[in-house]
């Protein structure tokens, strides 16, 4: 008896204590002054090759210009001089340091000249046009904007009057090619004006003197012909009245010589609404209506596919049905240089004058179609895709003027590059082998090379690092462009003559260098500066690698320990987690993201992230589909098997203390893991889990856990949807379990997580429940409350200490400055 004792005091005495001081030490606001630019986003200028980008360190904000041709990179212009000149004109006081310039652009005529804004603290008049959109109208005092133009050869700065503003594209504007009319919806229909008005409307949108034109007339809510038939009310008829009024953007495609637009339409009116109440939004809490298709429900209307005549605006409808209930996908043409005219971005359909290209899918997703459709209302298919799981298709990829189309698939069980000519003959696969190849980015006519991105080429690299790699169109050896163990995230120009390489891992400081296409290096130009964030006490996690339940898949995952760890101490385990299966919760390169995991880890646990099967696309389709079936389940033993075989390896984890959490699936996941594994997991928080997938969107739960399709002797088509919830099994619960969801959330809606409560109440369970008021899906502005409830729970509860006697929560009053 005197040694369990001895014992039980022993074990006590080297398990952590909650650390809330080294927790807030790390909060989102402090982050923001310890992390600077971590990666370059090159702005390509004109289209071509040049292109400037600022960044960020701990010395403050540059702007620089690089010409890779030139292989040349300079500052804009010197900051402490721009700054004195500035200050001299705004008469506010500016240093090299801490200048704020807003909405910089090089002109399109001078790259020589670069134009931008400077906020001051000088009061001035709204203009007229502004004073005219209030409803507040005694409001018309506002901070004084300068505008400036900078010349980088003669560093001359001169000050423009505000009427030389470039006034933006409104948003709600669809030109036709020659920009001489645009296109709209209102009140649910379609319209037009031409380009004087609508010079009247950039001035004014509220000008009566503004003449618009309506071409169609059937349109109303939910079978609109554009302005968001998935509109949201709130019972105040006034304001609906109003909402229906504005002008909207309308999704049309045109043809290149601007004869014909497209666009599709379905009646949504039939589809069962639901209903979030917003008790803090107002004086009357208010009720929101929207619809939402919950999986395995009777969809009896179709999406239809119409083209419109530009010169009488009639509309056609083509047929191009193969499925009930399909899913069209209308192709636009990437945004180049040839989509702009003046300053307007043209949205013309992939294809030709008389041909352009759709694709359409069945709801079970296992047939999706390429399909040519011809103006004259004629189609043809080109590629048909055919599964017994659920497929993805991307936009095929036309080269040599358009006589061929390379088409992505993963028909091999790999995602692969297929080369097809323009009447649908497969000519030959491009690339092959056990490795997932993405995004195609660029293309270049002259060599027949292609350049895109995959996953898992180096078997010696954990397989979700990203690399880019150019290939022949006529296949052969891939070349790697991006060598190096890291993430790469690649951005090229329109030429594809170079590309910008921003690539880290999550133990390594962000680098960006500079390519050309055949992936010699141009230049280097940045690091990040991570100075402040290491002097802070800051620690890089570990990436490590283990198997999965089965003995033989590897899982890639990454364990984050608290910054002051001590090996002697014992810590117990947290797994955070998202089961996907679009993705994995799992970071491979150096972010920001700190919240809910390098943070959580500071309160004394060791907190550990990890992919499951059935995850993560940039794997095999086997891998990526593994949880088809069995959605709620189907990644569970490996979040188990994870933490035992990370145990047996350190002495310093608890296996006996394991915790899990996770938001939106993985909220539901972890709530799944209490249930499925309660003798295991011990605790667990779960956010805003759609513990009841029978009530999740029909799109993500139809998709990842499949839907039976049954054709009668008749020939009608029915729909079979059946899948296990987190409910079925309350009665399993026996550790600790906190659910937390917000009342307004309508993505995944709050009733997901009142069903599993009103399930443990059944059940004679003890847990706990924290509704966040006003919050959606995110939770808002309530993230960091949730985030100290979160670790309370867990400190209380795994480590047996927490402040969960003391009402004000003093690490988050800290960062805020009392109010007067």
């Amino acid at each position: 008896m005197f040694c369990s004792l001895w014992a039980i005091g022993q074990e006590k005495s080297t398990l952590a204590k909650p650390n809330y001081a080294l927790a807030a030490k790390f909060s989102p606001s402090r982050l923001s002054t310890m992390i600077y630019s971590t990666e370059v986003n090159p702005n390509w200028i004109n289209f071509g090759d040049k292109f400037w980008y600022e960044y960020r360190s701990s010395a403050g904000k540059r702007y620089y210009l690089v010409e890779p041709a030139a292989k040349r990179k300079q500052e804009l212009f010197d900051p402490a001089e721009m700054a004195a000149k500035i200050t001299s004109i705004v008469r506010n006081p500016f240093d090299a340091q801490h200048l704020d310039i807003r909405n910089l652009r090089f002109m399109e005529k001078n790259e020589n000249l670069i134009r931008f804004e400077v906020q001051s603290t000088k009061d001035t008049v709204k203009s007229k046009e502004e004073i005219k959109k209030l409803t507040n109208k005694s409001d018309t005092i506002k901070k004084k904007l300068f505008y400036f133009e900078y010349d980088i050869n003669s560093k001359n700065l001169r000050e423009l009057s505000d009427t030389t503003k470039e006034k933006n594209r409104l948003f709600w504007a669809n030109f036709n090619p020659d920009t001489s009319k645009v296109f709209y919806a209102k009140d649910y229909n379609l319209y037009w004006m031409d380009y004087a008005n609508y010079k009247k409307a950039l001035k004014d949108e509220k000008d009566s003197t503004i003449v618009e034109h309506q071409f169609t007339t059937d349109g109303v809510q939910y079978y609109a012909w554009g302005g968001d038939e998935y509109s949201v009310t709130n019972g105040d008829k006034k304001s609906e009245d109003e909402e229906k009024k504005k002008r909207k953007p309308v999704w049309l495609n045109w043809s290149p010589d601007g004869r014909h637009f497209i666009l599709s339409r379905k009646d949504n009116r039939n589809l069962n609404a639901l209903w979030v109440i917003n008790n803090v939004g107002g004086k009357r809490p208010t009720l929101e209506t929207y619809k939402y298709l919950m999986p395995g429900e009777v969809d009896s209307t179709e999406q239809h596919l119409y083209i419109f005549d530009a010169a009488n605006l009639k509309p056609r409808q083509i047929n191009v049905a193969a499925f009930k209930n399909q899913t069209l996908s209308i192709w636009g043409k990437d945004r180049s240089k040839e989509n702009y005219k003046g300053k307007h971005y043209i949205s013309y359909w992939l294809g030709n004058n008389e041909e352009f290209y759709i694709a359409r899918s069945s709801r079970d997703l296992k047939r999706i179609d390429v399909v040519a459709v011809n103006v004259n209302g004629n189609t043809r298919t080109l590629v048909e895709e055919r599964s017994n799981v659920y497929m993805d298709i991307k936009k095929p990829y036309f080269v040599n003027n358009g006589n061929q189309f390379i088409h992505w698939s993963q028909r091999d069980g790999w995602g692969h590059f297929y080369l097809y000519d323009k009447q649908g003959k497969l000519l030959h696969q491009i690339t092959k082998g056990e490795y997932h190849c993405d995004e195609l980015s660029n293309y270049n006519e002259g060599t027949g090379n292609l350049y895109f991105k995959a996953n898992g080429v180096d078997k010696k690299l954990d397989p979700y690092y990203t690399q880019y790699y150019s290939v022949n169109k006529n296949g052969g050896a891939i070349k790697l462009l991006t060598p190096g163990n890291f993430d790469h995230v690649v951005l090229t120009p329109e030429s594809g003559n170079y590309f910008v390489d921003n690539f880290s891992r999550v133990n390594t400081a962000p680098v960006s260098n500079l390519y050309n296409a055949n992936g010699q290096l141009i230049m280097k130009l940045e690091e990040a500066d991570l100075s402040q964030l290491f002097a802070a006490g800051y620690k890089f996690p570990e990436p490590f690698k283990v198997k999965a339940g089965d003995g033989i898949t590897d899982l890639y995952g990454v364990m984050y320990k608290p910054f002051d760890f001590d090996s002697t101490k014992t810590y117990p385990i947290i797994e955070y987690v998202y089961p996907g299966p679009q993705t994995e919760a799992v970071n491979k390169s150096f972010g920001r993201s700190m919240d809910r995991i390098d943070r959580l880890a500071q309160m004394g646990f060791i907190v550990v992230s990890v992919g499951n099967r059935g995850g993560h696309p940039s794997r095999s389709k086997w891998y990526h589909t593994y949880g088809y079936g069995n959605l709620r389940d189907y990644g569970l033993e490996d979040k188990k098997v994870v933490a035992e075989q990370l145990a047996n390896k350190y002495s310093f984890i608890d296996i006996n203390r394991v915790g899990i959490t996770g938001h939106s699936g993985g909220g539901f996941m972890s709530t799944a893991a209490m249930l499925v594994y309660p003798d295991f997991f011990k605790v667990a928080v779960s956010g805003a889990g759609n513990h009841e997938n029978n009530i999740y969107n029909r799109w993500w739960s139809e998709r990842h856990h499949g839907i039976t399709e049954k054709v009668s002797s008749k020939g009608d088509t029915s729909f079979n949807y059946q899948i296990e919830k987190n409910s079925d099994l309350a009665k399993n619960l026996k550790g600790k379990l906190l659910i937390v969801t917000g009342d307004i959330d309508n993505n995944v809606h709050p009733a997901n997580s009142i069903r599993m409560v009103d399930a443990l109440i059944k059940a004679n369970k003890r847990f706990d429940f924290l509704l966040l008021p006003g919050q959606r899906h995110g939770f808002g502005d309530m993230t960091e409350y949730f985030f100290w409830k979160m670790a309370d729970y867990f400190s209380e509860h795994l480590l047996g200490e927490s402040k969960f006697n003391q009402v004000d929560m003093v690490e988050m009053n800290r960062d805020k400055p009392l109010s007067r």
